[in-house]
């Protein structure tokens, strides 16, 4: 009966006697008390316009954002991938070739896939390729060094003046500025120059000086000189020699009243620096003088 007052009262719905009833319950007084507390509440406003419109806005932040882009800005990317993958080979490739570098008054030796062996001479530098090696034994030599090859294919030493080719034998090649001779210590080595081949047998040497085939002598021993520790020289323009001399003992040659065209012919010792400036100067009538790590070769008494 109350339930039935109750909500007929909060609609306005009771008629006067119902009231007056209604008034007469213990109830009564605890529903009116709610009722003038909650007739003071206010519920917060709510924009509901407001709120759809920032979920479109929300929508519209989240996705994924096309950005038209006209042909030349399209051709610049597809320009700058080409590039990244253009340099990305050159670092690759360049990584399938060891190289061996030697300084001045330094020397190396290297070890190629097939147990062929190079001894590198001072500041000089061999380069191959060790993952092509099986296919091509293939060597690129700047200065000066000595191979000992192992039976197998053809294998090429590649120089700016030159190009060796050998399938098993020992053989000594030098590549200078303005310098390149071939020796071959045992069996048969093919020199080709300015597009000539020759042919070099054990105990024979091919030599270019300033693009000028020289006639030179048959070698001495088995292997060249700088091996023991020595230089060898016959008929060698002393320019050539006093460049040896720098790269043997890592020093600075100059000269003075000195013809650097003079043939030398004779030996120096790698080891020690004064026995060599005294094998130098004598045989060549010369003078010499050491500064620190600056040698000085003069005439006679013209030194200043």
């Amino acid at each position: 009966m109350q339930e039935n007052y109750l909500a007929k009262w909060l609609s306005g719905e009771l008629s006067a006697e119902e009231l007056a009833e209604f008034k007469k319950s213990d109830e009564y007084a605890s529903y009116a008390k709610l009722l003038e507390v909650s007739s003071t509440m206010e519920a917060p406003d709510f924009d509901v316009d407001g709120a759809l419109q920032r979920i479109k806005d929300e929508r519209i932040g989240n996705a994924p954002k096309v950005i038209a882009l006209n042909p030349f800005k399209k051709f610049l990317r597809v320009a700058a991938v080409i590039a990244v993958l253009m340099v990305g080979s050159y670092f690759y490739l360049s990584t399938l070739n060891e190289s061996i570098t030697t300084d001045f008054a330094q020397r190396s030796e290297v070890t190629l896939p097939d147990n062929s062996e190079i001894f590198l001479n001072a500041d000089s530098q061999v380069s191959f390729s060790e993952k092509k090696w099986d296919q091509k034994r293939d060597v690129s030599l700047k200065g000066e060094a000595f191979f000992k090859v192992a039976k197998g294919k053809k294998f090429t030493v590649s120089t700016e003046q030159g190009t060796v080719t050998v399938l098993g034998t020992q053989f000594n090649v030098e590549n200078r500025k303005g310098f390149f001779e071939v020796t071959c210590y045992e069996g048969l080595v093919s020199v080709t120059h300015n597009n000539a081949e020759t042919k070099l047998p054990a105990g024979t040497s091919f030599l270019v000086i300033n693009g000028k085939i020289i006639d030179s002598g048959k070698p001495n021993g088995t292997r060249p000189a700088w091996m023991g520790n020595e230089s060898s020289f016959e008929r060698i323009p002393l320019q050539y020699v006093f460049a040896e001399l720098e790269r043997q003992f890592d020093i600075k040659v100059k000269t003075q009243n000195v013809n650097t065209n003079l043939l030398f012919t004779g030996t120096f010792n790698n080891t020690n620096l004064e026995m060599a400036l005294k094998s130098i100067s004598t045989p060549s009538q010369i003078q010499y003088k050491i500064e620190g790590d600056n040698v000085l070769f003069y005439a006679g008494n013209t030194i200043q």
